[in-house]
């Protein structure tokens, strides 16, 4: 009783510290978007993605390096990128107003549909198994490798993009102009290196949680540290919205699941048993085929822009993606709960 106590008190304490660090690194997001001049979409395309990614990265290593088990890895990185699209669910409902994807720029489109890319492949490769375990450089599997060169293309596609279309000039009073470049880095240093380690530390205590209630490898594993890993997107998202930097919010979502999925390769490298995606369930697929679902839902939301919510306080994406989160949780139940 005493260990269960003690276990949770913990967790609570890395929720508390990367609800504080979250939303200063968002607010430090914002300012050093406005300073530099690169925007809030790169700001949260890469930036933010790369420093709230790290748990899920981190606990997809461990499962597949250290616990061994593929499958525990593969459903916590695919169970994040559905509970990061849900996330945007959270983001209508909060943004009261309108409806929260007509208000982003339409160029998240383009991220929306590499992460529907690097999944597909992902899921091509689940679904070959077997038949492409031979296409492999050492143990490495040739898809990882692809996703991983398709990625870093795709943000060197973005970058250049970014640079030659500058957010308009601002001729007002800069905001926060109190703040010195230097102090700015290094608070933002401080909140990302706290956002950091209390993700990482979340991860292995949602892992301490799950093989004290024997969750390991199931569908309440997989998908608990799923959502515990997703904490710091969850919270600077949220964060992001409240300061009006709702591009830098969706920024972040969608680069989170193109760096969730990027992240295969590197979990590939400490899986020596073979290609993790060749050695993992067919139910990924499932997963999958929701996660693509969800994003397709999403660039149709910031293509055709509506004034007004469907349902008063929610758009007709919010649930449709509440809906498809709670499916993907139940086939992972069914696949790998009872598998």
């Amino acid at each position: 009783m005493l260990t269960q106590t003690l276990v949770w008190l913990k967790f609570l304490t890395c929720l508390v510290i990367i609800l504080f660090a979250g939303t200063k690194l968002a607010r430090y997001g914002d300012v050093i978007a406005e300073k530099t001049g690169l925007g809030g979409i790169w700001i949260g395309l890469v930036l933010l993605a790369a420093i709230t990614s790290v748990p899920e990265l981190v606990t997809g290593v461990s499962s597949a390096a250290l616990v061994g088990l593929p499958d525990l890895a593969l459903g916590t990185l695919f169970g994040s990128c559905m509970f990061n699209l849900a996330i945007l669910a959270l983001l209508d409902i909060l943004h009261r107003r309108t409806p929260f994807l007509s208000e982003v720029k339409l160029r998240h489109i383009a991220s929306a549909g590499m992460g529907i890319l690097l999944i597909a492949i992902a899921g091509g490769s689940i679904f070959a198994g077997e038949r492409l375990s031979g296409l492999a450089l050492g143990w490495v599997g040739v898809s990882s490798i692809i996703i991983l060169i398709l990625y870093l293309a795709a943000m060197w596609r973005m970058f250049r993009f970014e640079r030659s279309h500058p957010p308009p000039p601002n001729n007002a009073t800069p905001q926060y102009e109190q703040d010195a470049m230097k102090a700015l880095y290094f608070k933002f240093a401080l909140a990302a290196a706290a956002v950091i380690g209390a993700g990482i530390w979340v991860s292995f205590i949602g892992d301490e949680i799950t093989r004290t209630y024997d969750w390991s490898a199931s569908f309440v594993g997989t998908l608990f540290l799923a959502i515990t890993t997703s904490m710091p997107e969850l919270v600077v998202t949220v964060a992001a919205l409240r300061l009006g930097a709702i591009d830098m919010a969706v920024a972040d979502i969608l680069g989170a699941n193109m760096l969730d999925i990027a992240h295969l390769f590197t979990v590939d490298l400490f899986y020596s048993q073979g290609s993790i995606l060749s050695s993992v369930k067919s139910v990924h697929l499932t997963t999958a085929g929701v996660i693509m679902v969800m994003s397709l839902l999403v660039i149709i939301g910031i293509r055709f822009r509506q004034k007004g919510k469907t349902f008063i306080v929610v758009n007709w994406y919010t649930p449709a993606l509440i809906g498809l989160y709670i499916f993907g949780a139940y086939a992972l139940f069914k696949g790998i709960g009872l598998g």
